[in-house]
Formats: C-alpha cells, sequence, structure tokens
C-alpha cells in the first residue's frame, strides 16, 4: 500500500470511549490510515460491560482497527478516574517512546442519564450532575494527561466529539450543556496549545448511525433504510466510519493548525477532504435540515 493510502503511519493516536458508536469509527478509520490507536473505554472483555450495559468491546474495536492495517491497542480505562488516566498515559510515553500524535475525546456514556421529558426544575439533580461528570469530566482529565506528550513534542491534533456546532440550544439542559462544554473545551485548548503547534477542534456528526441507533430502529447496517419506515430523517443518517474519516483527513492535514479552535462538521469537511461514507454517498445532514426541517424547527445555526 503506497504512502499516501496510509498518511498516519507511524503515528500514535488515543480515542477515549472507543468502544462503540464515534469513537469505534473514528479509531478504526484512524487504523486504516495507518496509526497505531491505544482504543479505551469501561467495557472490556474480561471486565464485562458498563453501566452502558452495551455488548461491544474495547477489544472488538482494536482488533478492527488491526485488521483495517493499523495496530489496535485496548486499554481498559475509566476516564472519571485521574489515576487510571495518568496510568494510560504513562503506558502510552513507555511503549511509544513519547509519542503521541491524536487524542481524541469521545467519551460520553450520558444516553442513560438524559432526560428529555422535564424542564430543569423536574430533573433529579445528581442524575445531571452525573452526565456531565461523565461528558466533560472525562475530557478534561483525559486533556490534562495526555496534552503533555504533544507539548513535548510540538504538535498534535486534538479532537473533541461533539453534537452540534452551533448555539442552538438541543433541547434539555444538561445535555446541552455537556455538549456545548466539550465545544468550549476546544476552544480553550485551542487557545493554550497554539504556541505548542498543537491544535485543537470540535466535531460533530450528523444524525450517527451508531450500533444502539441500529438498535433502536431494529435494523442492522445490511438493512438499515428500512428504519426510514418508522423516520423519515434517518434515511439521512452517516455511519460511524464517515465520522473518523474526517478525523483522519484532519489527522493527515499539516495544515490543520489553521482550523484550531473552532467547531467543525462531517457535512462541512467531506467537501475540503473528499471523502465519503463506506456505501460511497456524501451525507450533508446541515443541507437536509436546511430543506426539509428548517420549517419546522428554525435555523440549524451558525458554526461556531
Amino acid at each position: 500500500m503506497t504512502t499516501d493510502a496510509r498518511p498516519l503511519s507511524g503515528k500514535v493516536a488515543l480515542v477515549s470511549g472507543g468502544t462503540r458508536g464515534g469513537g469505534r469509527g473514528i479509531a478504526v478509520e484512524l487504523g486504516a490510515a495507518g496509526a497505531t490507536v491505544y482504543v479505551t473505554g469501561r467495557s472490556g472483555k474480561a471486565e464485562g460491560r458498563s453501566d452502558m450495559d452495551r455488548p461491544e468491546t474495547i477489544e472488538e474495536t482494536a482488533e478492527r482497527v488491526t485488521a483495517a492495517g493499523g495496530h489496535g491497542i485496548p486499554v481498559r480505562t475509566d476516564h472519571s478516574r485521574p489515576d487510571e488516566v495518568r496510568a494510560l498515559v504513562d503506558r502510552i510515553a513507555a511503549e511509544q517512546d513519547g509519542r503521541l500524535d491524536v487524542l481524541v475525546n469521545s467519551v460520553w456514556g450520558g444516553d442513560p442519564l438524559t432526560d428529555w421529558e422535564h424542564p430543569l426544575w423536574e430533573q433529579d439533580l445528581d442524575t445531571g450532575f452525573r452526565l456531565l461528570r461523565q461528558a466533560v469530566d472525562t475530557h478534561i482529565i483525559t486533556s490534562r494527561y495526555a496534552l503533555p506528550l504533544m507539548v513535548a513534542r510540538g504538535s498534535g491534533l486534538v479532537v473533541e466529539v461533539t453534537d452540534g456546532n452551533t448555539a442552538r440550544y438541543r433541547g434539555t439542559l444538561f445535555y446541552d450543556l455537556a455538549k456545548s462544554s466539550v465545544i468550549r473545551l476546544a476552544v480553550a485548548q485551542a487557545a493554550e496549545l497554539r504556541p505548542h503547534g498543537v491544535a485543537a477542534v470540535a466535531l460533530t456528526p450528523g444524525f450517527l448511525r451508531s450500533e444502539a441507533m441500529l438498535d433502536h430502529f431494529g435494523v442492522t447496517e445490511a438493512n438499515w433504510r428500512d428504519g426510514a419506515a418508522r423516520d423519515p430523517h434517518f434515511a439521512h443518517s452517516e455511519t460511524p466510519a464517515y465520522l473518523g474519516r474526517a478525523v483522519a483527513a484532519l489527522a493527515a492535514d499539516p495544515n490543520v493548525l489553521a482550523k484550531s479552535g473552532r467547531a467543525l462538521a462531517t457535512w462541512g469537511l467531506y467537501e475540503e477532504y473528499g471523502f465519503t461514507d463506506i456505501d460511497g454517498t456524501q451525507p450533508d445532514f446541515a443541507a437536509y435540515w436546511a430543506k426539509g426541517l428548517e420549517g419546522e424547527h428554525g435555523p440549524l445555526g451558525d458554526p461556531l
């Protein structure tokens, strides 16, 4: 395979929250581009399922990374525990001679904690704060220990995975606060990292066709379009690989520092980098929103 087909050969990535969904898609596509990828999360074959109670494991993701052409390394890590994250980064530093080129903060795990039905004054505070701990604090903790490796080398990319790239309200307070905070984390890290040659961006997919979403619609990736019978918006969804290819394109861009501090989206990056989803299409959820949803829900909003 040519160097151009594997532009991340020799690069090292850490994908936190890489067990499933967008994190898994990102890890696999970084592997397809030639990277060594540390895949972390709380669901492991030996340890069993996390409180998400999903069957996917970090080992399965790592195996897919290797099968795609990279080198997948699973490390069971609870990113809400600083001691575990510090041990993870120490291991990466020892095994990779201090090298870390890409950090993807993709930890989420907030689905069972999100209350879509009630306003703030009727929500359970402990549950809301647990969501923020899981979805925001984990990103801060991981960056705190991983960033020194990038700063020492004077290069690298941090990707904060979020939902949406505008200031539009996301429908319920704690969810909105979590996803908006992750964008602000990218902005803040970009400001502090720029003098050291390290870029930081926030990145959102469109309607993500994750494993959980496929289960929700009672379909598989093979017949996913059948889900549009229940929700026509599902016909405009995208696979986790599409998000992963966006990250791989950013990581391979020698001028990525010019994007540092921005909130980006798959629907803007495919136009610039030319990547496709696994079926060769180029989903553009912002264009679909403008055409089919704006009348009912208002404009999606300008990118932050």
